[in-house]
């Protein structure tokens, strides 16, 4: 395999390095997430990661709140690389309609973590870097509420990242069309 010319910005062919690394560096943050979500509601109050696995959990959800809005800019800002000729008419809308859907959740899985986090009233605390403070709160049973739409956000983010990914693997290997090696820069 030859890596291509890689460039910081998209072309009309290729995505560009920034794309590519924004791209992987969030499915794995969001995959990690998700492991560490689920890890973290078996722990018992005497565990040590007790609070410091929701506290790296949030932590780690806002930096990625922050770096997909950074995402959808650069994606209004940023060319687009023309979709491939073998590409059929309702496959190009299929990818419109799954990568909205994966902001969406993104996005919104985020806010609910937000709501359930802050729902005491307290910030919060971004690795002690700086603090989110609440906005909304007091709601009855905020915490329960934004935890379950949170739970089935993420887990609906798990499943569409993974057909997603099974898309990308048959583009490859079945297609044996170029999809896959543009996201890896090759």
């Amino acid at each position: 395999m030859k890596i291509q010319n890689m460039h910081w910005r998209n072309t009309k062919d290729y995505w560009g390095l920034i794309t590519i690394t924004i791209h992987w560096l969030t499915a794995l943050i969001v995959f990690g997430l998700f492991g560490l979500g689920l890890w973290m509601v078996g722990l018992d109050y005497y565990d040590a990661w007790y609070h410091k696995g929701p506290d790296l959990h949030k932590s780690i959800g806002i930096l990625l709140l922050v770096m997909t809005l950074i995402r959808l800019v650069w994606h209004r800002v940023s060319h687009r690389p023309a979709p491939l000729a073998s590409h059929t008419p309702r496959e190009q809308q299929l990818v419109i309609v799954t990568h909205s859907l994966i902001y969406f959740l993104l996005i919104t899985a985020m806010l609910s973590g937000y709501f359930m986090s802050t729902a005491d009233g307290h910030a919060v605390v971004v690795f002690n870097w700086f603090q989110i403070p609440a906005t909304l709160h007091g709601i009855d049973n905020q915490e329960d509420i934004a935890g379950v739409v949170h739970l089935w956000l993420a887990v609906s983010l798990i499943g569409l990242a993974v057909l997603h990914a099974m898309a990308a693997i048959k583009h490859h290997f079945f297609d044996r069309d170029q999809t896959l090696k543009r996201m890896l820069g090759l």
